[in-house]
C-alpha cells in the first residue's frame, strides 16, 4: 500500500501538471539559445514570466501552454540568453559623470592628453575650473605622469584638476594647488601622498586622501546634476547587458537619490548599494539596519564599503615590500583603531563589509582585522551568522594569504579587466616574482573561495564582454600578454559565467532570488548577439547586448 501511495503522489506531482492549464504568463520569451546556469537543467529554448518571476523554463511547446489573451510573446530569433549579468563592483554615478563630463579616456600619449586639455581650457572662461577623468599613462611612451609645469604651460588662468582613470590620483596645475593650499610644506594626510620634484616642490601628482584637499575649493555638483549622473550611469549599464550593479561606496544622500529614482521608475537597474565607511553614514546604516524589500528588490542597502589602500598604477597600493620602480611600500588609509569599532558593530548588526584592498600588505592586514572581528563577535552574537564579508579587488596576494579567504569565509570581488590593463605596468611595479600572486583567480578558486566578478567602471570601460573575455583569456584586447603573466590563472567560460551571475548573487545574499534561470527566481535576462560560451575568444569582444530584461520587463532593446 505504501508503494502504491508513493506512485500516486509521483503521478500527481510530475504528470498532471503537464496536462493542467497553467495560469497565463505576462510574457513568454521564445526561440532562444538559453544557458540557465542551473546544473539540473542547463539548456532551454523558452522562458515564461509572470509578475516579474520565472514560471517556466524549457521548450517552446511547454512555454506556449502559458499563453493567455494578454500574454506578450517575444521572439528572440536564436539569440543567446544568460542569467541577468551582475557587475559586482562599479561606481554608478561615476559612470554617469564620465558620460556627462570631460572624458580623457583613450589619450594615446602625453601630447594627446595635453592637446585635449588645452582645447578644453581655451574654450573655458578665465578662472573656471577644468576638471575631468580618465587619463592613464599605461600606453604612453614613455609611461610618465603629467606634471603641473606641463599643465601650467597650457592653462595659466584656469585651475586644472584631472583624475587618473583608477580614481586614486589627480594631476593639478599650480593655480589649483595654490587654491587648495598645497605647497612644499603641506603635510599629506594619512593615506595620501603629495608627490614632489627633485627640488622638493609639488610636481602636480596628488594621491588618494591627499586629493581631498581640493574638495573645499572645487565647486560641488548640484543634487540635480548628481541625479542626472545616476540615471545616465544606469542607462548605460542596462544597454551593456548588466541587470544589477553592486555599487561600491556612496554617500548617504547619493544612496537616497538612487532609491528615489528607482521608485520613480527613472532607474530600471537593480542596485545593491554600499555606504562608504567608517563614518556617520556607516554608523547610521548599522543603527537602522539593512534596507531589504522583497516586494521591490531593485534596491538593497546592507553593506559598508571601506577604502583601505591606493592603486597599483598610481603607486599607492600597500605592499609588503617596496615597489620595484619607486622608493615606497605604498600606504593604508585607515588604522586598526579607526576601523575595528565599525567592524565589530557591523558584525553585531548584520551589516556586510566590503573592503578595497589591492596590495599584498593591505590584503593581509584586512584579513587580520576581519579575523580579529570574527573572533571577538562569535556567530551567536551576530544578527547574520554568515556575514559574507568581501575584499574588493584582492589584486596582489601573498601565497600564504590565499587560503585565508576560504578559512574565514571571505568573498573575493575581482575585476578581470584590471589584469589585462595592468599587465603593461605591473611587472615594473612588482617585479616578476610577485606576479605569481597577482590577479590569481585560479589560485583563489582552487581553495574553494568564490569570485564575484565586476568591472570597477568608470576605472575600466565597464563592458561585460570585456570582463568575460579577460577572465577566459587573460590577454589584452589584441590577444597579447606579458612576461610572467601566468596564463594558467585564466578561467573556463563556465566559471566566468558564474563570476557574473550566481556568485555575485551569493555575495549579495540573493542566490535564492537570482543568478540562474529557473522557476521561482526573478526574471532577469541578458540577451546577446552571439554565443559567448562557444565562439572563438576574439569574437567575444564583438558580441553585443541585444536585450536586457529586469523582472520580466524589457528595459533595453538594441535597434535592428
Amino acid at each position: 500500500m505504501n508503494r502504491l501511495v508513493l506512485v500516486l503522489i509521483f503521478l500527481v506531482a510530475h504528470c498532471l501538471p503537464a496536462y493542467a492549464a497553467p495560469s497565463p504568463a505576462d510574457c513568454i520569451f521564445l526561440n532562444g539559445n538559453v544557458y540557465t546556469g542551473n546544473a539540473r537543467q542547463p539548456r532551454a529554448q523558452a522562458i515564461a514570466v509572470k509578475a516579474g518571476r520565472i514560471v517556466f523554463v524549457g521548450d517552446e511547446k511547454g512555454a506556449k501552454r502559458f499563453t493567455g489573451p494578454s500574454t506578450k510573446l517575444v521572439d528572440l530569433k536564436g539569440a543567446t540568453v544568460l542569467p541577468g549579468l551582475t557587475d559586482s563592483h562599479c561606481h554608478l554615478s561615476g559612470i554617469g559623470w564620465r558620460e556627462m563630463s570631460f572624458n580623457l579616456e583613450g589619450c594615446t600619449s602625453l601630447d594627446d592628453f595635453l592637446s585635449r586639455v588645452k582645447a578644453r581650457c581655451d574654450a573655458a572662461a578665465p578662472g573656471a575650473w577644468i576638471t575631468g577623468r580618465g587619463w592613464i599613462e599605461t600606453f604612453w611612451k614613455p609611461q610618465v605622469f603629467p606634471t603641473r609645469a606641463q599643465l601650467d604651460a597650457i592653462s595659466p588662468n584656469n585651475p586644472v584638476v584631472l583624475e587618473r582613470a583608477d580614481g586614486h590620483a589627480v594631476v593639478a596645475n599650480s593655480l589649483a594647488l595654490k587654491l587648495a593650499g598645497i605647497d612644499r610644506s603641506t603635510v599629506a594626510p594619512q593615506g595620501g601622498e603629495i608627490m614632489k620634484d627633485s627640488a622638493g616642490e609639488p610636481n602636480g601628482m596628488v594621491l588618494d586622501n591627499a586629493a581631498n584637499l581640493f574638495s573645499a575649493v572645487i565647486p560641488a555638483a548640484t543634487a540635480e546634476q548628481n541625479a542626472r549622473a545616476i540615471v545616465a550611469g544606469a542607462t548605460r549599464s542596462l544597454s551593456l547587458g548588466w541587470c544589477q550593479i553592486q555599487n561600491a561606496g556612496t554617500a548617504p544622500d547619493e544612496a537616497a537619490a538612487i532609491e528615489r529614482l528607482i521608485r520613480e521608475g527613472k532607474v530600471k537597474l537593480r542596485v545593491y548599494n554600499a555606504i562608504s565607511g567608517p563614518g556617520d553614514g556607516a554608523s547610521a546604516l548599522i543603527e537602522r539596519g539593512a534596507t531589504i524589500d522583497p516586494s521591490n528588490p531593485r534596491f538593497t542597502g546592507r553593506t559598508i564599503k571601506v577604502h583601505f589602500d591606493g592603486a597599483l598604477g598610481s603607486k599607492g597600493a600597500a605592499l609588503l615590500e617596496k615597489y620595484s620602480d619607486y622608493d615606497t611600500t605604498g600606504f593604508v588609509t585607515l588604522t586598526e583603531e579607526q576601523l575595528m569599532p565599525m567592524l565589530l558593530a557591523a558584525l553585531r548588526g548584520g551589516i556586510q563589509v566590503e573592503t578595497h584592498a589591492i596590495g599584498d600588505r593591505a590584503n593581509r592586514l584586512i584579513l587580520d582585522y576581519y579575523e580579529k572581528a570574527f573572533k571577538a563577535v562569535p556567530a551567536k552574537e551576530r544578527r547574520v551568522a554568515d556575514p559574507r564579508w568581501r575584499i574588493e579587488h584582492a589584486q596582489i596576494l601573498h601565497k600564504d594569504d590565499i587560503p585565508r579567504f576560504k578559512k574565514l569565509g571571505i568573498i573575493a570581488s575581482m575585476q578581470p579587466s584590471h589584469a589585462i590593463g595592468d599587465l603593461y605596468f605591473a611587472k615594473s611595479r612588482l617585479g616578476v616574482e610577485r606576479l605569481a600572486g597577482a590577479y590569481a583567480w585560479q589560485s583563489i578558486l582552487k581553495t574553494g573561495t568564490i569570485i564575484a566578478g565586476g568591472s570597477d567602471a568608470p576605472v575600466e570601460q565597464g563592458a561585460p564582454m570585456i570582463e568575460f573575455y579577460a577572465a577566459v583569456t587573460r590577454t589584452d584586447l589584441k590577444g597579447n600578454s606579458g612576461e610572467g603573466w601566468h596564463l594558467e590563472q585564466a578561467v573556463s567560460r563556465e566559471t566566468a559565467l558564474k563570476m557574473f551571475t550566481i556568485w555575485p548573487a551569493y555575495a549579495a545574499f540573493e542566490e535564492k532570488l537570482k543568478g540562474t534561470i529557473e522557476v521561482g527566481k526573478l526574471a532577469d535576462l541578458t540577451v546577446l548577439s552571439a554565443d559567448i560560451m562557444v565562439i572563438p575568444a576574439p569574437e567575444i569582444l564583438k558580441t553585443k547586448c541585444v536585450m536586457t530584461v529586469v523582472g520580466g520587463e524589457v528595459v533595453y532593446e538594441a535597434r535592428p
